[in-house]
């Protein structure tokens, strides 16, 4: 077998990407390559949110102005489950890439790099000790899956696609929008709860809208998904009108399996890394990918236990964190509550931020007094 590589990567999507900019920042002379099975540019149902954390990944992997020609988005209004508003400036932008360019960006990238990037479909996998074999052709040292919700890799190592119950669907399409337009919009349903619209300005005069729930909510309606999830967005924003509309599946970190199996480590949404507050993604991503990529090219007698000691330090905390909350928000009051004291407090809609779009966790302070307005609002209704 001569197609031997130190680390191969299944998926060129975020997650994938930053795992192949990563491993060659590091080692200039690792054999890498990356696979997909679309060629590029394609399009990709998602939100298409860049927070600001996600843009610090892309400064840590060399790429600081990849987005810099999209307009920011400097202000996000949430409107909770019962009718709670808060419209505030981000303490740092956010900006609104579509997928079909933001992931040709990162695998142009790759490629300038002199990373190999070939168009294949992975049908086949087998552990060999110090190795694994792709397709009885391709050898590889470490396998990065990094490809997307319904990953073949999961799968062909034994791990199961994520519960249902830790499963959202969520449609996604575009609708023209004033060219100033610069806020994020997150409307929230009290029906089917948890489920939200949103409408996301790219900043180019159209936006990226979308509505989201949970698979058991939708599949407990009795109705055709399509008829739910576009007619509830189309309640909840009927002056943006969408078009292109696509649904897809995020399995979310309340659920996620382990990291991987033997030599092959999962990263991004393969690794059910969603976040279950936002339904954020990319950030998870970009970050998951450079930490596996790190364990297989710095660790490669064991990248596996050191991509979990890398994971539980970077986010350990923040998903215990966005657990607990995800617990706690199945009581729309709860998030009524929060939403209510951001509304007065900076402190804790910059929390709220962090926590939903990055790897932030929530002080006792600010959980304290979120609990004593929800339990306040219980106790007068």
């Amino acid at each position: 077998m001569d197609d031997v590589w130190d680390v191969v990567i299944v998926g060129a999507g975020p997650a994938g990407s930053a795992a192949a900019l990563r491993a060659r920042q590091l080692r200039p002379d690792a054999r890498i390559l990356l696979l997909d099975r679309a060629s590029f540019p394609r399009d990709k149902a998602c939100g298409d949110g860049i927070a600001a954390h996600a843009r610090a990944e892309l400064a840590t992997l060399g790429l600081p102005d990849l987005i810099a020609d999209h307009r920011p988005a400097r202000r996000l209004s949430v409107i909770s489950p019962g009718g709670a508003r808060v419209l505030a400036t981000v303490a740092r932008p956010n900006h609104v890439v579509p997928r079909l360019v933001f992931d040709a960006r990162l695998v142009e990238a790759a490629r300038s790099r002199g990373i190999e990037v070939r168009r294949h479909r992975v049908r086949a996998l087998a552990h060999g000790g110090d190795h694994v074999v792709l397709d009885g052709a391709v050898r590889a040292g470490t396998v990065i899956a990094a490809d997307g919700a319904n990953s073949a890799v999961r799968r062909l190592i034994g791990i199961p696609a994520s519960p249902d119950r830790h499963t959202a669907i969520a449609v996604r399409g575009y609708a023209d929008v004033p060219a100033d337009d610069d806020v994020q919009l997150i409307a929230m349903q009290r029906e089917g709860w948890p489920a939200y619209a949103w409408s996301f300005p790219v900043g180019d005069g159209t936006a990226n809208v979308g509505f989201g729930m949970l698979l058991p909510e939708l599949r407990a309606t009795g109705l055709p998904g399509r008829e739910v999830l576009h007619g509830r967005l189309a309640r909840l924003l009927p002056h943006l009108p969408a078009r292109d509309l696509r649904a897809h599946h995020l399995p979310l970190s309340t659920g996620r399996p382990k990291p991987g199996a033997g030599r092959v480590l999962l990263a991004g949404d393969a690794g059910s890394f969603i976040n279950p507050l936002t339904g954020e993604g990319i950030y998870y991503a970009l970050l998951t990918g450079r930490l596996a990529a790190e364990a297989a090219v710095l660790s490669p007698a064991g990248p596996l236990p050191a991509y979990r000691r890398s994971l539980r330090r970077a986010l350990g905390r923040h998903l215990v964190t966005t657990d607990l909350l995800a617990r706690a928000s199945r009581h729309p009051a709860f998030i009524d509550a929060a939403i209510e004291t951001a509304a007065r407090r900076g402190d804790v809609f910059d929390l709220l931020v962090d926590v939903g779009l990055g790897s932030g966790t929530v002080p006792p302070s600010l959980a304290a007094a979120v609990a004593r307005r929800w339990l306040g609002s219980a106790v007068r209704g």
